[in-house]
């Protein structure tokens, strides 16, 4: 990967084009908001639960966290100074200007709140229990993330490494932290103690699912096939009783080698059981693959955006 070639005069310039191209619509204004209450609520999963349990979160936080346990310098502002290369790498790699006023702000935001919250949050946290701080702390992170994600920003660190891999490679975001935040829990094993940085795998881990479900959906959504002699009928009972649309594929049986059309619909969870109920009385000896979808856009679900 060739890092881009940054002067102090091109970074001058790229700013300046960054504000002038900064999109400030309804929509970029909620993503905006996304991003904010991303950044404050990865700040509390680190000040109630991850700092007071002695638990990384990987990448630049982590590290910050393990260097403060030696010096006491403030981890919001460590965070920040971190975070600067890497976001010039981003900006190459993930959007441009627009990335850059997302992530700039996400970055700036949860530095600030990691520190001024130290103010408000007792030092030893909530709980005390090491399991628990590793999954509420897991949890609220990985919400976090996800907000800032649909937001259109990164939360910057191993982040941006991470939305990399995802863009360029395909690897899903929790296969991205684990790669890109071992260094980091492998150095917090030395520094705090082996069964914490066990635990902090279990937090990279989860935040990561969580990440991804607020990113994609929680697949509530289900997909169905289905082979049937009776197409016609079990297509007008979905259309008319159930209301979702139906799509007729033309299929050849490789066996019997005649033309069987086949039925492709999407339903959600709580509908499976009409659907089968369905093709059951019209045709008891038909085919049906019942699949799953993170998500489902358009007429009869979520309007499809952007």
């Amino acid at each position: 990967m060739d890092l881009p070639k940054i002067t102090p005069r091109t970074l001058h310039d790229k700013l300046t084009q960054t504000l002038r191209s900064a999109d400030f619509t309804r929509a970029s204004l909620v993503d905006y908001a996304y991003v904010l209450l991303g950044a404050l609520l990865q700040a509390l999963a680190m000040r109630m639960f991850l700092i007071p349990a002695m638990l990384v979160s990987g990448g630049i936080s982590g590290a910050a966290q393990l260097i403060h346990h030696y010096t006491a310098w403030p981890i919001g502002l460590m965070v920040f100074i971190g975070n600067v290369p890497l976001f010039i790498i981003g900006w190459q790699y993930l959007g441009g200007p627009r990335f850059a006023l997302r992530t700039a702000l996400s970055i700036t935001a949860f530095s600030l709140f990691t520190d001024l919250l130290v103010f408000f949050i007792p030092a030893e946290g909530v709980v005390h229990d090491l399991v628990l701080n590793s999954l509420y702390g897991a949890v609220l992170l990985g919400v976090g993330l996800g907000l800032v994600y649909r937001g259109r920003g990164t939360s910057g660190g191993s982040d941006i490494l991470g939305r990399i891999l995802n863009d360029r490679l395909g690897i899903s975001i929790s296969q991205a932290y684990l790669v890109t935040d071992t260094i980091v829990i492998l150095a917090a094993g030395f520094v705090f103690t082996w069964e914490n940085a066990l635990y902090a795998l279990v937090v990279t881990y989860v935040s990561g699912l969580a990440a991804e479900m607020i990113l994609e959906g929680s697949s509530v959504f289900r997909t169905a096939l289905i082979i049937t002699c009776c197409p016609e009928e079990v297509s007008r009972r979905v259309l008319y009783e159930m209301e979702r649309g139906v799509t007729v594929l033309n299929a050849t049986g490789a066996f019997t080698g005649s033309d069987r059309p086949v039925l492709y619909c999407v339903v959600t969870r709580a509908e499976i059981s009409r659907i089968k109920a369905i093709v059951s009385e019209v045709d008891p000896k038909a085919f049906m693959v019942i699949g799953q979808a993170h998500e489902a856009l358009g007429e009869g679900f979520r309007a499809l955006h952007r």
